[in-house]
């Protein structure tokens, strides 16, 4: 039995000393950007063998955008399985009576008029987020991490 991407990216974070959090909170500036960095490179490296690279490549650098995913909800403190729950939630609610999808020209499915939009605020705030202490944590502290340090 394989563990969850969350587990698998818990165990690098703690084996190398990475910032992982357990309550969602916001990073420092420059910690957030570096994690930016890290998604956008991987994403760009996904988006260059889409088209034209082996399928093996792709499943590489696919596989590498959810590891930093992961890794950057990890360091925010945030549970991204429970998100994407209400993310699937929200996306199934596209269905519209009788099983009827709404399609733009490129095939992507629509809003209809039965969409729910998932409420993301309500799943942090179940896994301890407190927006009003945010703005402090973003002034500096860096909240609680899997070590038990802050």
């Amino acid at each position: 039995m394989h563990s969850s991407p969350a587990d698998l990216v818990r165990e690098f974070h703690r084996a190398f000393g990475l910032d992982a959090r357990t309550t969602p909170t916001p990073v420092a500036p420059a910690l957030a950007a570096h994690r930016g960095e890290l998604l956008a490179e991987e994403a760009a490296e996904v988006a260059e063998v889409s088209v034209s690279g082996p399928l093996d490549r792709l499943a590489h650098e696919l596989a590498d955008v959810v590891y930093v995913a992961y890794g950057t909800a990890l360091v925010h403190g945030i549970d991204l399985d429970e998100v994407i729950a209400e993310i699937h939630r929200s996306n199934m609610t596209k269905l519209g009576p009788g099983g009827q999808v709404a399609r733009r020209a490129d095939g992507k499915v629509l809003k209809g008029e039965h969409y729910e939009a998932p409420d993301v605020t309500a799943v942090l705030r179940r896994q301890g987020w407190q927006p009003d202490a945010a703005s402090a944590d973003a002034a500096g502290t860096a909240g609680t991490r899997v070590d038990g340090t802050a």
